[in-house]
């Protein structure tokens, strides 16, 4: 390293383009780097060529575009290394540039294009070494014969963009030429004789040089190389005979002439890719065209083709990539073109299409750009059947196509059976036989001797069995004994990404490779630290040995583990050797070795020279308890499109503030976020997120966050000013100026890529698309610089060498002086995977993670700066539609389900029943134990007996288990009732239960028709609903005396000792005229989900597969009247007997005369005035043998559809989700008033592949989709509901 430590005589090559040197020139220090061999000052503002660059006597590249230079002399003529010399983009003429320049022996290639040259430059024909020459976009009006006399060796020559009307014939002596530019030129009288001489040439370009046939040569069949001709706007009216002789032909540019044909003869060029016929007067394209099987982007914009120009064929052009017919005169286009499997840009735009072929629906995703616009009378094709429904970004890159989603449901459901099979293999206990055994226990205490036989007896025959199954697993055994595995081969590698700690290539040469493990990761050392260890580090040695023999490799695996190092680099690196074995796959174990315990044979890998080194290189993944040392910064936010915010250093001082702007002071421990008083509130919260992020991510939340507000009083404002400087820590009394610019434009940040060879270092430019940097451009194994003019920032990837690291470092504090900065600029260092929140603003669409969010849009993820077809390409996002394919559950049969009614109903011993009158609960009267009313609340309390079950002791004595039991609470709340009832019952009831019962008790709270099914089998199918409140009696309204739960009465004076008012006289109210009452009975899926709710007085609702009650009162006061019992025609006939038993239970036999009435037989008089008029209704209820409710939501973090069960009701429409039902007939989409855009667009796609496998499966019933609003229901809709009413309104 030279004097002073500086690393300038090492660097080979440097970029300094887009800094500025229009006030201070080039860096001075750029004279000590005496071994440059390139340089490159683009877009620096020189006016001059620097003085500094005369020293550089090793130079060989120079680039200096786009700059404001007049003239070259002085130093450049003085390099005598000079090979490239690059000036496009001055100000340069004829009298700037110096003869002598082109005496120089090595100079090779020459760019003096984009500058103010009427002649050629004076002496340019001595260069005779010149290979590559740009002369293009000057005033040229004449080329002078002597240049193609002495540079013979011409490869490339640009003379495009100038005045030339004529070229000297000496051209023909190039016959090395390979890249003839001549675009613009008015080469009117030019004949070009000597093209075919040119026999090297790949590249002819000859745009508006107003070519003719007359013109060219009558052959180019010497040209065997020429793969690339521009012969655009040339006003051609047909395609020049010389061009069919080309056969290596690749590309050809023909557009904007007058060429009406092309002509069989286009199956001559076998070989071409690129064919552009834009801008012409073609009417049809041959047929010929479909056999260059070649062709990658073909090209007829602004043409008269139709239908019948396109070859039928086309399809034939597996190659294809890129078609464009736009402004035409298509109507249709080809099926086949839509058969092309590589096609990934279709414009048709401006065309008179009227729709595409179906297969458009096969290629759709799979395009790249598809253009389609302004074809009015367009009208897209239905899909095939069975096609996707919706896949890529717009659907979250989900595959709704059926076979996929069948796929994914059988995977799912053989899962499902997998589980299920596991759970049959055990034997599980029979509740059943259980509850049987305590009934026959309870009845018949007289045969315990019998049972006690019985039980004997089974327990000898389940030894017995016990033994046979064992003898005959040994004897199984013992004819079959499977070999075991070896150990190595039992395992399985774990479903890693290796590569993200390995390179692909490792292991592949022989010789040795070490990893230290640093941050909880293995990162590669260099050679010349090999048997160097540090005694708190540890590290990974692979060994890789050729087997001649064999003719493989073969690897041996070692982790050496230092005495002092940390836990966390012990344990990685033996999982790290693991994974590297798993990598390889290679044989054998890993081997451990300790320091000062070596092996003989890991010894010998060094001969025997391993060094131990004090202390440890690398740092330890765990948090460490050292206080970091963060620099006091001061930065300048402006808000920014895309990042946020993006922050600006500066000057850490009052001078600084600016008062429409926000500041952010970090000074370590503390972060201050100063707000000035013009400031948007806005970017204060945008600055706020930014030191939250700095906080959590950087300081493990141990920094406090200040916010100050300029002008208002806080008393942490000593602190920030003496933090910014002021040392009496007072605010200045000089008031603040707006000095910084409003809208600020931050300049580009430079991005360097440190480089090192055999003694020399380089520092190139990385390049950055569209001038935004992003993520992607920082590859683990380099070290970058980035310069931010106030910052420089110095990345180091984690695959990155020691070495590398080092000389970044250095370059870095040099790159730092070399330019004229403010004083506050500062390096900053900078690991892979802990970058600074201030590093990240630099970079587009930096987040940690992008994470599918489905309350947000395809395009508003995309305006993150995430690339979502790359995300998508590497991701599936998880979706569950199996619920969508299962069978519908089959209805219990009516024994079944009376068989569970026995059987529960045995196992009660008590109910007690509750209802919420004013702020108690009080007894329900037994007349009232099965019906309720959806505006209150009840409680019930069961108490069931639970069998036990014997222990091993206990089996051997005689006695008998004692019972045991359990008491569930049943809290039901109506539809139309308060929650103050749940609040009452949790305060009173249930704390009186507890105390009672403690662990025995369980609570279930149930709301209106979603009972649990083994309460709805206390009512054997009697279970009615009301509408309103319940009509309680004198004698039920007040509490038993010794309940204990009344309030105390109210004494005549209040606390303070005042007189309390007297109640004022409550308004006498006229009791409400009884009305008409109509009830639906029901079963939903099975027996035990029988209801009778009452419903809206309409005659509509009637349905001849259904029983109803109608009650039409007489008199004022429901003192008399007739309770109808209807029954449908198609009804059946159990419920026709219960619905009979309700309305006998219901009403008073001595007011209400009972009459069952028969479909069609209804009197004239009562019924139909009772339930307001006769009306249509219907007379079958085949919906309820298909009705299914799917709800579809995100709530498991992806989107899944679920099944509700069988007995549904209108509440189970929640209102933040999306619905699918299905009636057999319709399926419709139910949208909640609360869904999100995204959900919405999942679900309609999940109802599309829905119906689809319907059509599949049951044919004979097609059904059609169809949409509904919450609150917009149709009757078709609402009949699948049972007592379908208004919706619950919700609580403040």
């Amino acid at each position: 390293m030279a004097a002073g430590g500086t690393v300038l005589p090492f660097v080979r090559g440097i970029d300094l383009t887009r800094n500025d040197f229009t006030e201070h020139g080039i860096p001075p220090s750029i004279k000590e780097m005496s071994s440059l061999r390139w340089l490159h000052a683009n877009n620096t503002g020189l006016t001059d060529v620097p003085d500094e660059i005369s020293n550089l006597t090793k130079l060989e590249h120079l680039s200096l575009k786009n700059n404001n230079l007049e003239k070259l002399y002085g130093a450049i003529t003085s390099l005598p290394c000079l090979r490239t010399l690059n000036v496009r983009h001055n100000k340069l003429n004829r009298a700037g540039i110096p003869s002598d320049l082109f005496e120089m022996e090595d100079l090779t290639t020459l760019d003096f294009s984009h500058n103010n040259l009427s002649e050629i430059p004076e002496g340019i024909e001595e260069a005779k070494s010149l290979l590559v020459l740009n002369i293009s976009d000057n005033q040229l009006e004449e080329i002078t014969a002597q240049l193609f006399v002495n540079c013979t060796d011409l490869l490339y020559l640009n003379l495009c963009n100038n005045k030339l009307e004529t070229f000297p014939p000496q051209i023909r002596r190039l016959v090395h030429l390979q890249t003839l530019i001549l675009d613009n030129n008015p080469l009117t009288h030019f004949q070009f004789r000597q093209l075919p001489s040119l026999v090297a040439l790949q590249t002819l370009n000859m745009r508006n040089t107003q070519r003719s046939p007359s013109n060219l040569p009558t052959s180019l069949e010497a040209l065997t190389n020429l793969v690339d001709v521009d012969l655009a706007k040339n006003n051609l009216d047909k395609v020049p005979e010389c061009i069919f002789t080309l056969k290596s032909l690749k590309r050809i540019n023909l557009s904007d002439n007058t060429i009406e044909e092309v002509g069989p003869n286009i199956e001559g060029w076998p070989n071409l890719e690129v064919l552009n016929l834009c801008r012409n007067k073609l009417s049809v394209l041959p047929s010929q065209l479909c056999k260059l099987d070649k062709l990658k982007r073909l090209m007829v914009n602004e043409n008269q083709l139709d239908f019948e120009g396109i070859p039928s064929g086309i399809g034939k052009l597996a190659s294809l990539v890129v078609f464009s017919a736009a402004h035409n005169r298509l109507e249709m286009i080809p099926e086949g073109l839509c058969r092309c499997p590589n096609l990934k840009k279709l414009i048709l735009n401006n065309n008179r299409l009227v729709t595409l072929p179906e297969a458009i629906h096969f290629i759709h995703e799979t395009l790249d750009q598809l253009e389609l616009a302004e074809n009015p009378e367009m009208v897209w094709p239905p899909k095939p059947r069975g096609m996707a429904q919706g896949a890529g970004v717009a659907f979250y890159n989900i595959d709704f196509s059926l076979q996929a989603q069948l796929r994914n449901a059988g995977a799912q459901a053989a899962q499902l059976a997998e589980k299920l099979a596991e759970a049959q293999g055990t034997p599980s206990k029979d509740p059943i036989a259980r509850k049987k055994r305590l009934r026959q226990f309870r009845k018949d205490q007289q045969d315990d001797k019998q049972e006690k036989i019985l039980k004997g007896m089974k327990e000898i025959a389940k030894d017995e069995e016990k033994q046979k199954q064992k003898e005959k697993m040994t004897e199984e055994r013992s004819k079959e004994v499977k070999p075991q595995k070896r150990w190595d081969e039992a395992l399985e590698k774990p479903p890693l990404k290796y590569t993200e700690f390995f390179d692909e290539d490792v292991g592949q040469i022989a010789g040795l490779t070490i990893w230290e493990i640093e941050n909880f990761l293995p990162n590669q050392i260099d050679e010349g630290a090999y048997g160097h260890f540090y005694e708190g580090d540890c590290y990974i040695i692979l060994e890789t040995i050729i087997d001649e023999e064999k003719d493989n490799l073969e690897w041996k695996i070692y982790f050496w583990i230092g005495e002092k190092a940390s836990l966390d680099k012990k344990a990685c690196s033996a999982i790290h050797a693991v994974n590297l074995r798993n990598f390889l796959s290679a044989q054998g174990r890993t081997h451990r070795e300790e320091q000062g315990d070596e092996s003989e044979e890991f010894l010998e890998l060094f001969d025997n020279d391993i060094t131990y080194i004090e202390g440890g290189r690398t740092a330890s993944g765990f948090f460490t308890v050292e206080e970091m040392d963060f620099p006091l910064r001061m930065y300048c936010v402006y808000p920014h499109p895309t990042q946020g915010v993006h922050l600006e250093t500066v000057a850490c001082s009052p001078d600084s503030l600016d008062p429409r702007h926000v500041f952010l002071v970090d000074d370590g421990k503390v972060i201050f976020v100063w707000q000035g008083e013009k400031a948007k509130k806005t970017l204060l919260t945008k600055t706020r997120l930014v030191a939250e992020k700095m906080n959590k991510d950087e300081r493990k939340s141990t920094s406090e966050i200040v916010s100050l507000c300029h002008g208002r009083e806080s008393d942490r404002w000593s602190e920030f000013w003496l933090a910014i400087g002021m040392e009496d820590g007072e605010e200045p009394d000089w008031e603040y100026e707006e000095h910084m610019p409003e809208t600020h434009s931050p300049i580009l940040p430079r991005l360097y890529q440190v480089g090192l060879g055999m003694g020399y270092l380089e520092l190139p430019q990385v390049e950055v698309p569209e001038r935004k940097l992003v993520q992607n451009l920082l590859k683990s194994k380099n070290v970058y610089i980035l310069d931010c003019y106030c910052d420089v920032f110095v990345w180091i990837g984690r695959k990155s060498t020691r070495l590398v690291r080092a000389a970044a470092l250095k370059l870095s504090q040099e790159l730092l002086r070399m330019i004229v900065r403010p004083e506050h600029a500062a390096t900053t260092l900078v690991k892979e995977g802990v970058e600074p929140q201030v590093f990240k603003t630099k970079f587009t669409g930096w987040t940690d993670a992008i994470d599918v969010d489905y309350t947000r849009t395809a395009e508003s993820v995309r305006k993150t700066g995430a690339n979502l077809k790359d995300w998508c390409s590497k991701q599936e996002t998880k979706v569950d539609l199996s619920a969508l394919f299962t069978p519908r559950q089959h209805p219990m049969a009516l024994e079944e389900a009376t068989q569970c009614m026995e059987e529960w109903n045995d196992d009660l011993d008590s109910m007690d029943a509750f209802v919420l009158e004013g702020r108690k609960f009080v007894k329900l009267p037994e007349n009232e134990l099965s019906h309720f009313y959806a505006s209150e609340c009840y409680v019930f309390l069961c108490r069931y007996w639970v069998p036990r079950e014997g222990s091993e002791d206990e089996k051997e004595t005689e006695e008998e288990p004692e019972d045991d039991f359990q008491c569930v609470v049943y809290f039901w709340q109506g539809r139309t009732a308060s929650n103050m009832g749940w609040l009452t019952f949790t305060f009173s009831l249930q704390k009186k239960f507890e105390s009672l019962f403690g662990d025995k008790l369980e609570v279930c709270r149930m709301h209106q028709q979603q009972e649990a099914v083994k309460f709805m089998a206390h009512f054997r199918r009697k279970f009615t609903i009301h509408r309103g409140h319940r009509k309680h009696t004198e004698k039920t309204d007040k509490p038993p005396a010794d309940e204990g739960d009344g309030e105390a009465p109210s004494p005549a004076k209040t606390p303070l000792g005042r007189p309390r008012p007297k109640p004022l006289p409550v308004p006498a109210v006229e009791p409400e005229k009884p009305k008409p009452e109509l009830f639906h009975m029901r079963s939903n899926g099975s027996p035990l989900f029988t209801r009778c709710v009452q419903i809206n007085l309409d005659a509509a609702l009637l349905n001849s597969e259904f029983c109803y009650i109608l009650k039409v009162p007489f008199g004022q006061d429901e003192d008399s009247g007739i309770a109808y019992v209807w029954l449908g025609e198609k009804s059946d006939e159990e419920e026709g007997r219960l619905c009979e038993e309700i309305a006998q239970e219901m009403y008073d036999p001595e007011k209400y005369s009972l009459q069952v009435v028969r479909e069609g037989e209804e009197p004239e008089n009562f019924f139909w005035v009772g339930i307001a008029g006769r009306k249509p209704y219907d007379t079958i209820a085949e919906y309820m043998q298909h009705t299914r409710l799917f709800r579809c939501s995100n709530e498991k973090g992806y989107f899944s559809v679920s099944e509700k069960c069988s007995d549904f009701c209108q509440d189970d429409l929640a209102d933040d989700d999306t619905m699918i039902l299905d009636d057999g007939f319709n399926v419709f989409l139910w949208l909640g008033s609360k869904a999100s855009d995204v959900e919405i667009k999942l679900a309609l796609k999940s109802a599309q592949v829905y119906v689809q496998n319907l059509r599949v499966k049951q044919p004979e019933l097609p059904r059609k989709l169809l949409c509904t609003f919450k609150g917009k229901e149709s009757k078709k809709f609402k009949r699948c509901f049972h007592g379908w009413g208004e919706y619950k309104k919700p609580r403040e």
